[in-house]
């Protein structure tokens, strides 16, 4: 037996273990050196991940602020110093979390910057969505190029008839005098739908043929919806006796009457009118319930509104061929035609038209959070103002509602139409007021809504974005006067019914003179006497 096996049999247990925790050891390093490996790669994929996400986020959020400076630049109601601030705020942005992505290594960083990431994505998407929708909403407003009218059919309350089908064998009583062509196409229109010819009884006027309606010589009749106030001016109780069983659309292009006025130096001058209505604008034919010139100087900040009562006893220049109607007849014609009657009455030019109804002033003041009114007597609104309510002297916080009913009251104020029109001025000067403060910026969303569909003006897109870029830029304090025209009453033939006088208002020419020289005075630049400042 050689010494080496000696030496071999001699081998102790504990240095078997000894060589079992050698071994365990080097597997033990081996699988750690494995697992630390394992974790590098793991760790580099996930870096990698990382920077890939990072990096589609950064892409996704530039393109995002891509699209919201569209937005602004398409708007163009921001001021230049607005948007150079926001391109620089948003560059800066995008360029901090890019960063964030690859030249930091701690993951609380790179996680914080694609939250932020993500966030700015988020409201610059819903922003550009809005900046595009009141661009959208200022293009709609502006430059109309096409009127609606409404013809109908109506009957008797009582009649059987719900329908044209069940009218097909009545007579139907036409007359060709006013809308002459409309009503030809309309009755065109239902023999076709009826697949036979109506028959029909021609009159010389809308008296004889309504009375002919009311006697039961004709069983319904065609005449153009917007005549409907003058109807029932004419026969009290109209609309509550007659009822519409069919109506006919026809849509007209009509002629871009745009001024290409500086808005921003020259003095330019709008003719507001209001509807007594609701629905949407373009559709609306009806009685020119508020007439009103705003004069306005954007150099000396002034603003002359001027009132015209409804009754008011003047030619329609285009219609009436040198009759006597009133004014608020002139709205049932066409879009421009109140503004053409006052450019006559008062010997002046007017630029523009801004068509208003009810439904937009009461959706208007509420956007703006209501207005304060102040109001030059203390009385109670009657039924036909559309809401019972107490108004008192001096001061009144109104909603949009409440606004419209001030503004309609006649019956129960000291001077009946003719303090109604300086009611109406109270209430846009108080809208003057909240749309040039801070309130603009919290109102303008449901501003915006309330305007679409329920206000029309030919004033150009670009120049609704000069005068509130103008206005967000300067912020200048506007001075506000009121005036109004006044008359006394009469009845007289009108135009637009010749059946039996109506009552009317015979103008003051003497009021009419004072008009037409502070006209020109805020023309001129010079400073009115006795006005109120947007910042009282």
């Amino acid at each position: 037996m050689s010494q080496q096996d000696k030496r071999s049999r001699r081998r102790r247990p504990s240095d078997e273990r000894n060589d079992v925790r050698r071994k365990k050891r080097h597997s033990n390093r081996k699988n750690t050196s494995d697992r630390h490996r394992r974790r590098r790669k793991v760790k580099k994929r996930e870096n990698k991940l990382s920077r890939t996400i990072g990096l589609v986020l950064a892409i996704v959020q530039l393109i995002a602020t891509g699209i919201f400076m569209a937005g602004i630049f398409k708007l163009n109601m921001l001021p230049t110093k607005y948007v150079v601030a926001a391109t620089v705020a948003l560059v800066l942005f995008w360029g901090i979390i890019l960063a964030s992505q690859f030249f930091f290594k701690k993951n609380a960083i790179t996680i914080t910057g694609k939250v932020f990431s993500i966030l700015i994505s988020i409201v610059l998407i819903f922003l550009s969505y809005y900046l595009f929708k009141v661009s959208g909403t200022v293009s709609q407003i502006s430059g109309g190029d096409y009127k609606v009218d409404k013809v109908v059919v109506a009957v008797m309350k009582d009649n059987s008839a719900e329908t044209l089908e069940d009218a097909k064998d009545y007579t139907f009583g036409v007359q060709y005098k006013m809308n002459g062509e409309q009503i030809k196409q309309t009755v065109q229109a239902i023999n076709e739908e009826l697949g036979t010819e109506i028959k029909t009884e021609e009159y010389a006027t809308w008296e004889e043929q309504i009375q002919a309606l009311y006697d039961g010589k004709v069983d319904a009749i065609i005449y153009n919806q917007g005549f409907t106030g003058v109807l029932e001016e004419a026969f009290e109780g109209y609309e509550d006796n007659t009822k519409v069983i069919y109506s006919y659309d026809i849509k007209t292009e009509i002629e871009d009457t745009s001024s290409d006025v500086e808005v921003k130096k020259d003095t330019f001058s709008v003719c507001i009118s209001g509807f007594d209505v609701y629905g949407p604008i373009e559709s609306t034919r009806s009685r020119s319930d508020v007439n009103i010139i705003a004069e306005v100087n954007p150099t000396t900040h002034q603003i002359l509104l001027v009132t015209t009562p409804r009754d008011y006893y003047v030619e329609i220049p285009g219609v009436s061929g040198g009759e006597k109607d009133k004014l608020t007849h002139a709205g049932i014609y066409d879009i421009d035609t109140p503004m053409k009657t006052l450019e006559q009455l008062y010997d002046t030019e007017i630029d523009f038209y801004a068509r208003v109804n009810f439904t937009s002033l009461i959706t208007m003041v509420d956007a703006l959070g209501g207005v304060d009114v102040e109001s030059e007597y203390a009385f109670t609104t009657s039924e036909d103002s559309g809401l019972v309510m107490d108004v008192v002297q001096g001061t009144n916080h109104f909603n949009g509602k409440q606004a419209l009913a001030f503004s309609r009251e006649r019956q129960n104020v000291p001077g009946g139409d003719n303090q109604r029109g300086k009611d109406q001025q109270a209430v846009i000067t108080a809208m003057i007021k909240k749309m040039v403060s801070p309130a603009i910026l919290t109102g303008a969303n449901g501003i915006l809504n309330s305007v679409s569909g329920n206000v029309e003006t030919n004033m150009s897109e670009a120049q609704i974005q000069e005068l509130i870029k103008t206005q967000l830029s300067e912020n200048p304090q506007w001075t506000i006067t009121s005036m109004a025209a006044d008359g006394t009453g009469d009845t007289q033939y009108c135009y637009s019914y010749s059946g039996k006088p109506l009552y009317v208002m015979q103008p003051n020419q003497e009021s009419v003179d004072a008009i037409k020289e502070a006209m020109d005075k805020v023309e001129n630049g010079e400073t009115l006497e006795g006005g109120t400042t947007t910042t009282e």
